[in-house]
């Protein structure tokens, strides 16, 4: 079973945490990792984009020239693709990108994050955030102590609500209560902070 050091917000050792294997000690599955980073990402595109084709293009309504005689090629259209301002071959119009993965495959493919997370040594189990109030600047002493003030993704639990106005003013740092957690933001940001609370409700819903 796999084991993590607990620290404080100081970075002082508390205790040695037993985490739950069928989270944080499983095989690595790489392709089900990319396939749930793709879905995200496809899921993230606006689709917004549109272009005329040459039936949507204003104007070219009469035929530039007569058909034959001037020894130009035969033009039906000013309007036609290969004309300057013309309309476009296959012209892209607004679409919806998203589509859904398995369940199973994006359980599986964030449990193997996680397990590279733990094996990596990239994750920081902390006792519990202490801040009466949301101070940005306070916490940011806190990631500085614990070693995680470059890229981090800051995990916590529905009631640390000081926690989550404390650190999204800072450059780096996202904040992710423990149900939202997901592959595409623990692949992006270098160490993932997270409380023992937190911790607890990950291993509860997750496994």
């Amino acid at each position: 079973m796999p084991k993590i050091q607990m620290i404080d917000v100081m970075g002082n050792p508390v205790e040695e945490v037993e985490l739950n294997e069928g989270i944080f000690d499983v095989e690595v599955n790489q392709h089900a990792v990319y396939l749930v980073v793709k879905n995200i990402l496809a899921n993230k595109r606006q689709g917004t984009h549109s272009a005329k084709t040459r039936a949507e293009v204003r104007g070219g309504g009469r035929k530039p020239w007569r058909q034959k005689g001037t020894g130009r090629a035969r033009q039906g259209s000013i309007r036609s693709p290969q004309w300057r301002g013309g309309g476009v071959v296959f012209a892209k119009k607004p679409r919806d990108y998203s589509y859904t993965t398995p369940k199973k495959v994006r359980r599986i493919a964030l449990q193997s994050v996680l397990t590279s997370k733990v094996q990596n040594d990239e994750m920081i189990l902390v006792d519990k955030y202490v801040l009466e109030e949301p101070k940005t600047k306070e916490f940011a002493k806190i990631l500085k102590n614990i070693k995680a003030d470059s890229k981090a993704l800051v995990v916590i639990n529905d009631e640390d609500t000081n926690i989550y106005r404390s650190a999204r003013n800072i450059d780096g740092v996202k904040v992710l209560r423990a149900t939202d957690i997901n592959v595409y933001d623990l692949l992006k940001y270098d160490n993932l902070v997270i409380s023992k609370d937190a911790l607890n409700v990950v291993e509860e819903v997750f496994n």
